[in-house]
């Protein structure tokens, strides 16, 4: 075994790197639909400034903490030259998950993992959570995960003024140094983070994450493409926008746009009357064959009786 090193210091330098880590308020936050939970929170903060940024996601999983970067770090205006993360199933344990490795490669940046159980890996970031559950939480009261978010974003704004003692000054003052040294945002935006490309059926709902979400029935039999972030589904049918709904935070709902149930109650009347008018003009054809100008033979009704052996010479019987 490697003996303990005597002397420790870590130092940070203008846009080296920023810690990350999702925190879980202790707090029921109404999500719609007469549900409430606890989503979680994805908190990052530099190294060098000290300067904290957080939002509540839908889910901790890896399209959702994609689009959580993203915000994010949009907002900053700057990309540090590495995350640091431990082992968060939707970023990776030991190797990043494919989707998040190319995230980080449009970012052109780098996504240090820590070793299981090292929590003072990312000390910085673990006592911004014990912070935000002891300076931001008490007191206040969320209508919805918007409201939490609006509530958080006025909170850090004034947070980040104070006076830090780890640095000895405010982290806003050191921000413009750490931005400058940071890396710029990709001019391009990152590619959805819930691709799903798929045929739909009769039942004109997709799933995303546990929710169903309708979609136009002109667009059933054929290819559609569901694109999705943290607060929008589309579905795409070619170039046609077949479906655009809000993102659901509530678990286990259908959620129907008015104009699809329209449509769909549409087609089905019109199926039905295309079948009604089929059957009667069958019907009609049955019964006045005379009006067509067509012979139908009219057969004995004897010889179903003795196809049923009701009389002699029926069932393969020779006639006596």
């Amino acid at each position: 075994y490697l003996p303990v090193d005597p002397v420790s210091r870590t130092v940070y330098e203008p846009g080296e790197l920023a810690q990350c880590d999702l925190w879980f308020p202790p707090v029921d936050v109404p999500l719609g639909y007469g549900q409430s939970g606890r989503p979680p929170v994805l908190v990052i903060v530099s190294g060098y400034s000290r300067v904290i940024t957080a939002r509540m996601l839908p889910s901790r999983q890896t399209g959702d903490l994609i689009g959580g970067h993203w915000r994010l770090l949009t907002g900053w205006q700057a990309v540090p030259k590495t995350l640091v993360w431990d082992n968060e199933p939707g970023i990776g344990k030991g190797r990043l998950t494919s989707e998040f490795a190319a995230f980080a490669g449009l970012l052109a940046i780098r996504v240090h993992l820590c070793r299981p159980r090292d929590p003072e890996a990312k000390g910085l970031v673990e006592r911004a959570n014990g912070y935000l559950e002891t300076s931001f939480l008490p007191g206040r009261v969320f209508t919805g995960p918007d409201d939490f978010n609006a509530q958080l974003a006025a909170w850090l704004h004034i947070a980040n003024r104070r006076h830090h003692r780890g640095i000895d000054t405010r982290p806003q003052d050191r921000w413009e140094a750490d931005r400058a040294a940071m890396l710029t945002i990709p001019p391009v935006d990152p590619p959805n983070w819930w691709p799903l490309r798929t045929r739909l059926g009769r039942d004109h709902y997709i799933r995303l994450d546990t929710n169903d979400y309708s979609v136009h029935p002109r667009a059933i039999g054929h290819i559609v493409m569901v694109r999705s972030d943290t607060e929008e589904i589309t579905v795409t049918c070619g170039d046609d926008l077949v479906a655009r709904h809000a993102r659901c935070w509530a678990r286990h709902q259908s959620i129907t746009d008015p104009e699809h149930a329209s449509a769909a109650r549409q087609l089905r009347e019109e199926v039905w009357q295309q079948q009604a008018a089929r059957t009667h003009a069958a019907r009609s054809a049955l019964l006045v064959p005379d009006s067509l100008g067509i012979e139908v033979e009219q057969r004995e009704l004897g010889s179903y009786d003795r196809m049923f052996t009701l009389i002699e010479g029926g069932g393969g019987k020779e006639d006596t």
